[in-house]
């Protein structure tokens, strides 16, 4: 903030719709510069470049993605760009790599078909609320050993079907914490203190929050998931958001939880990758902005 008004990369995380606008935690986690592009973010280092290309206003307007990218490719020292956009940049060479998926959503307040939460939701809830309390915290320290411990067992358990990029990630989430004042921690506890599963949201845009990482071990109660996203969800009302990011569609089970909840796709996610040089080889950090 700049004489009591917001910065334009400011501005980027407060009308941010995607985790890869969420400044603090791009830069905890990844180490990369960031510098305004015909309205985007750009996240640059080391000769490659991530290309956040979701306009305010108009996140799939084909004409405002590819004066983006036509920006971000007179970056001096290029080799490598991704963009992160609703469509492929019409500048994209025919054999860039190229993936899709999209972002789900959940509108705040929750209104689940069934009720407010749904019928079986809510039975479930009140279970789990019997057996696990669930705290909030946020900043220095509130990452701990323990949290630090469910990670690392997802990441032996995902074995060779995660990527080093989301690696990275998970070994970065207490400088995220850090770094990011609207990072909150939920932690599910048993009655006696240990923990079960932890969640964070991230509440640094203005109007949509995010469900950003989840862990839990195999002694927690079916429902504990549920319960943090709830608490998760509860916050983002009480802040005034009216709209939930639950990222990426991903695998069936991850498609299935946000499902139960009656999340729905809202925002279309493309990454495309292309060497401007050819000779020049893709570095392995364009992968970590895929949530």
């Amino acid at each position: 903030m700049v004489d009591g008004t917001f910065s334009p990369l400011t501005q980027i995380t407060a009308a941010a719709l995607t985790p890869d606008q969420l400044l603090p935690y791009v830069r905890a986690v990844s180490g990369l510069e960031s510098r305004l592009c015909a309205g985007c973010a750009l996240h640059h280092g080391g000769g490659h470049a991530v290309l956040v290309a979701y306009p305010a206003g108009k996140p799939t307007d084909a004409a405002s993605v590819d004066a983006a990218v036509a920006e971000a490719l007179t970056l001096p020292g290029l080799e490598r760009l991704t963009t992160i956009a609703a469509i492929r940049p019409g500048a994209a060479p025919a054999d860039a790599e190229c993936s899709e998926d999209a972002y789900w959503s959940l509108p705040l307040p929750l209104v689940l078909p069934g009720g407010r939460p749904g019928v079986k939701l809510r039975n479930l809830l009140r279970r789990t609320a019997r057996e696990t309390v669930i705290e909030q915290n946020g900043g220095a320290g509130s990452w701990t050993g323990e949290h630090a411990a469910l990670a690392a067992a997802f990441i032996r358990k995902k074995g060779e079907a995660l990527d080093a990029g989301s690696i990275h990630i998970f070994n970065r989430l207490g400088d995220y914490l850090a770094a990011a004042p609207g990072a909150r921690l939920f932690s599910a506890r048993d009655a006696g203190g240990r923990l079960l599963a932890c969640a964070i949201g991230d509440y640094s845009s203005f109007t949509t929050a995010f469900y950003m990482f989840a862990f839990r071990s195999p002694a927690a109660p079916p429902g504990t998931a549920d319960a943090l996203l709830a608490a998760l969800a509860a916050e983002g009302e009480a802040r005034g958001h009216g709209l939930l990011n639950l990222g990426l569609g991903m695998g069936a089970g991850v498609s299935f939880f946000k499902k139960k909840w009656g999340a729905t796709p809202f925002l279309p996610c493309v990454e495309t990758s292309w060497t401007p040089t050819p000779e020049k080889r893709r570095g392995w950090f364009s992968r970590i902005f895929g949530h």
